[in-house]
């Protein structure tokens, strides 16, 4: 009997003690719908994410997502040095980055979520309606610096902008259009996205180079509520092609053919537009967590009807095809 009323105090006392634990315990318990995480995403492509984190919260009011918006390389560097466990960037990880999380018990897993396609944008008052992929390497190079090069204009000297020296979209111009050059001296960088807006609608001879979703109308001028979004989203119907702010000029873009093409979804997917690259959401965390449950929802049907809403390419949608006089 002493035995047994001793076995049930010793019970009592782990009991007392694990709950006295958890309650410390500066870990909070998550799952795939519940908890709270940081997300590190590139900037250029916040107005997409937040807009999955938004749906997401929606549907799961228990799960929150911290997001911070980055120029690309901080948010790699915040994976690699253990800030972060899930990133949002415009480049998968290479083979070294990989392994070295592996090798410090990081389960790593990165999928294409989207493609993603630079714009081009003036002033309404310039002149021009299309520029060809060398002339914006010149551009860029400072090989051309006054409009009236590209074609007959009084708009004067060229001043390129971006929203930030570290940002993908600069990356993206240097590696593909620029064969290892500096930048000229007619390139600046205004510090956000809204500055590559105001510079554009300030100055008729300045020319923007921005993510396409941030001119897409429905993205920067939407009064859907989270509510509304998530009720089309779960409807049969299909979704319709982005359109463009119209404060802005979009230009088109001629690639290795004589024809020039804009932005477009349609136009992205197959590669007529010359300007794109891939958007890439990379976790590094145990299956059941979170962050596993907001990259399965992301790479959801769902979540990618969301993406084609934003005027990006999907990974695994493909547009409906329509004529578009472009």
């Amino acid at each position: 009997m002493k035995l047994m009323i001793k076995n049930i105090f010793i019970l009592l006392a782990s009991v007392i003690l694990l709950a006295a634990c958890n309650r410390g315990s500066k870990t909070p318990v998550t799952t795939s719908t519940s908890g709270t995480i940081t997300l590190m995403c590139d900037n250029s492509f916040e107005n997409i994410m937040q807009q999955e984190i938004d749906v997401f919260e929606f549907q799961y009011p228990k799960a929150h997502i911290l997001a911070r918006f980055l120029p690309q390389n901080d948010v790699i560097d915040s994976l690699m040095q253990f800030k972060t466990r899930a990133i949002v960037v415009a480049r998968d990880l290479t083979k070294q980055e990989k392994d070295y999380l592996r090798k410090n018990k990081r389960a790593v897993r990165s999928k294409m979520i989207a493609v993603d396609a630079l714009a081009l944008i003036v002033n309404p008052e310039n002149t021009i309606e299309m520029i060809s992929r060398k002339e914006i390497g010149d551009i860029l190079t400072g090989k051309l610096t006054n409009w009236n090069e590209v074609e007959p204009s009084k708009v004067g000297d060229i001043k390129i902008v971006f929203d930030n020296e570290n940002s993908s979209t600069v990356q993206y111009m240097r590696d593909s259009l620029m064969n290892g050059e500096p930048f000229g001296k007619n390139v600046y960088a205004q510090g956000s996205i809204e500055g590559v807006f105001q510079a554009v609608k300030n100055s008729k001879n300045a020319i923007g180079v921005i993510g396409v979703s941030w001119i897409t109308s429905d993205m920067r001028n939407s009064e859907v509520s989270t509510e509304e979004m998530v009720a089309q989203l779960n409807d049969d119907k299909g979704v319709n092609m982005a359109e463009f702010d119209g404060t802005v000029k979009v230009l088109k873009v001629m690639g290795n053919t004589r024809e020039a093409y804009k932005p477009y979804q349609q136009y992205i997917y197959d590669g007529r537009y010359p300007l794109f690259r891939q958007i890439y959401m990379i976790i590094a965390s145990a299956g059941g967590s979170l962050e596993h449950g907001f990259f399965s929802f992301v790479t959801s049907f769902n979540g990618q009807k969301l993406i084609m809403k934003t005027g990006v390419m999907p990974a695994v949608m493909h547009p409906q095809v329509v004529q578009l006089g472009e």
